[in-house]
């Protein structure tokens, strides 16, 4: 469907932990952020968390909502900095469409997985994702200790 783009892990501000355990994600998207400069401020020292944020489709439009931006002790004193505020993300029409088709028809639920810089922007990754059954999250569980076991055995030999 789309390409695939994996965040460069060095240039990673924060990632969402709690989706990759409780979603099957299905397909990818890379979104850009409109942010305040204060915001950008704030993600230079690592000042994110996109742990209960969601992406909303409204108006033919993607807003990233629930990201929590601490603002800067030293940031402007006539700028009020709203730590929750919805912000907008920008994607071509094509894959807001094909966000919004999956989301309405499909039941899928549309979540921001990573916040990230490329050449000096911040990008969003956001994906199309269902929700993972009880079963479905202990199996995940089990792969990841029998890769860590692996691994462990792989590296004493």
């Amino acid at each position: 469907m789309t390409k695939k783009k994996k965040a460069p892990s060095g240039n990673t501000i924060c990632l969402n932990k709690r989706a990759r355990h409780e979603y099957l994600i299905e397909d990818k998207f890379e979104a850009g952020v409109v942010l305040a400069g204060w915001e950008v401020k704030s993600l230079r020292e690592g000042r994110a968390q996109l742990v209960d944020s969601y992406v909303i489709l409204k108006n033919g439009e993607a807003w990233l909502v629930g990201a929590h931006f601490t603002p800067l002790k030293t940031a402007c004193t006539h700028v009020v900095a709203d730590p929750i505020r919805d912000r907008k993300l920008l994607l071509n029409k094509r894959e807001i469409d094909n966000l919004i088709g999956a989301t309405q028809a499909k039941g899928y639920t549309c979540v921001a997985l990573a916040l990230y810089w490329k050449q000096n922007r911040v990008k969003c990754e956001i994906a199309l994702v269902k929700g993972k059954k009880l079963h479905d999250k202990r199996a995940t569980e089990k792969e990841r200790d029998w890769q860590r076991q692996k691994q462990r055995v792989l590296a004493a030999n």
